[in-house]
């Protein structure tokens, strides 16, 4: 086998003779004795001319070559169960795994299925109506099923990400993922992969439970576990947690029962929202034409001792309220699959750390109850000074924000709850806004019109990833004080995105699997 690279013109569609005739180059053979050929990777190039790159696997035709392949889920009506805490990224693919390894998830959500859920978060963007157990971090799929399925992580470490992408395309996500640098699914297509991920795991014999907010896990004597939904208990001697990065009752459940957690680092900035078309010219060095992918960026700056980074970024996307409690203002963005809209956001945030919060913040919710008290000061701004939506954010130009000025006017914005004009280099706590205010001149050396007060920020950014970390043996998964219990992706503190949280429940469902084999 050989591997090489191959460029294209955007625009030109690379055709099956050609990847031959450049596998034969590359192999030193004659086309007619080239074997397999598969694009492994698909990036773009806009240095000079606009081209894909394409990373490409040749084998000569006397050499095996073996597909990857998902492995069967077995029929699990009758086996042994274990239950799932959540339906999102960790929890949906801890489920498929259990499935692989013959145990019975049983699925406890929350929220609801991803179709009504769909009717909670329309209400929330128009009407203001926020429902806390279905919004957009709470209901089948999670905080990732409405955020565009963007499926980039550095994650490679955890496992073999080739498992949850062929598992997506599988369950209906288109198949470019598996070969594109940046791969995404997007807010419209995303539903459809998650109710089909329920409909496999019901029919071989799992079960999902909507409507189930978790309010008690009591160990029994045995070992196993009670797991109380209101006035429902369901019963297995293994549970993964996998409630997301925003289940603070959660986190308090734990410190009831005297379960160890611990503060953990995130991240918190704003949202900043570009017309699509500048950035479609900054990043195409103005040879953008309609047929390209949509512009987008990233970027990671070291600023006073903290990384500064974007995070999210949606190309061609929109702006929606992600807020689990009234009186609070959070911000998240999504893009469908055309990535088509007007407008460019990200999230530019800076990394908190335990002790960089003001000292009266103590103890293991220290950075939660700080993340929480920010966004509740976003809100009491907002609807001090003439909101008209219950989630109407304060909003800033960039240069503005950055010269410590209020704008006078804003720009239209993609947030259907509106914007107030806010003084953001105050709301925000000062050694976050002073790190921004330094961040965006920098990123415009190197994005040429980044830097405009055609730029929105748009406060709060604040569920990058949990800021509590419920503590596992590294080598069993468990919670450190409770055999059995595995907790799981971003909501424990060990994942950071649909990929890596995948990843992390496909691990902990292994390692359930061990633990029930043991006995």
């Amino acid at each position: 086998m050989k591997e090489f690279e191959i460029a294209q013109k955007i625009g030109k569609p690379l055709t099956d003779a050609q990847l031959r005739e450049a596998a034969a180059k590359a192999l030193g053979v004659k086309p007619e004795k080239v074997g397999h050929v598969e694009v492994t990777r698909r990036s773009i190039d806009a240095r000079q001319d606009i081209l894909y790159r394409y990373r490409v696997q040749a084998y000569r035709d006397n050499e095996p070559y073996e597909p990857y392949r998902v492995a069967p889920y077995l029929d699990v009506h009758e086996a042994r169960p274990v239950i799932v805490v959540g339906a999102g990224p960790a929890g949906m693919f801890a489920a498929l795994k259990l499935l692989q390894l013959g145990l019975k998830p049983i699925v406890l959500e929350r929220g609801k299925d991803v179709e009504r859920r769909k009717v909670d978060m329309a209400r929330l963007s128009t009407e203001g109506v926020l429902d806390p157990d279905s919004n957009y971090c709470y209901g089948e799929g999670g905080a990732g099923a409405f955020s565009d399925g963007k499926l980039y992580t550095r994650s490679s470490k955890r496992g073999d990400i080739r498992e949850v992408l062929h598992q997506l395309v599988a369950f209906g996500a288109h198949p470019d993922i598996l070969i594109d640098a940046h791969p995404h699914i997007g807010t419209d297509k995303l539903p459809e992969v998650v109710k089909n991920i329920r409909q496999c795991i019901e029919a071989h014999g799992g079960e999902y439970h909507f409507d189930a907010r978790v309010t008690d896990i009591v160990r029994q004597a045995d070992g196993g576990f009670d797991v109380h939904c209101g006035s429902t208990i369901y019963t297995a001697s293994q549970v993964i947690l996998a409630t997301g990065h925003s289940a603070r009752d959660i986190y308090e459940l734990f410190q009831a029962k005297g379960w160890a957690l611990e503060a953990k680092g995130f991240a918190l900035g704003v949202r900043v929202e570009h017309p699509q078309w500048l950035l479609n010219q900054i990043r195409y060095h103005g040879k953008y034409q309609p047929f390209m992918p949509t512009a987008e960026y990233s970027f990671v700056q070291q600023v006073d001792g903290r990384g500064v980074f974007s995070f999210c970024m949606c190309p061609g996307g929109i702006l929606v309220p992600s807020s689990t409690e009234s009186e609070t203002v959070v911000l998240n963005g999504m893009s469908n699959a055309a990535r088509n809209s007007k407008w460019a956001d990200a999230g530019v945030v800076v990394q908190i750390e335990p002790g960089d919060q003001p000292e009266q913040y103590t103890g293991p919710f220290a950075l939660m109850d700080f993340q929480r008290d920010v966004e509740r000061a976003m809100y009491r701004y907002a609807q001090e000074h003439g909101a008209k939506h219950p989630f109407t954010a304060p909003a800033q130009r960039m240069k503005d924000f950055c010269r410590g000025l209020v704008s006078k006017d804003l720009p239209k914005t993609s947030y259907h709850p509106g914007t107030v004009s806010a003084p953001l280099h105050e709301l925000l706590p000062e050694h976050v806004a002073s790190r921004l205010r330094k961040v965006f001149p920098m990123v415009e050396r190197g994005m040429r019109g980044y830097y405009t007060n055609d730029a929105l920020l748009l406060g709060v950014e604040s569920r990058t990833s949990s800021p509590v970390r419920l503590p596992r043996n590294p080598e069993t998964l468990e919670h450190v004080d409770v055999p059995g219990l595995y907790p799981c992706g971003e909501g424990a503190g060990y994942a950071g995105g649909i990929v890596s949280s995948a990843l992390d429940g496909i691990n902990c469902a292994i390692a359930a699997a061990n633990a029930v084999a043991l006995k």
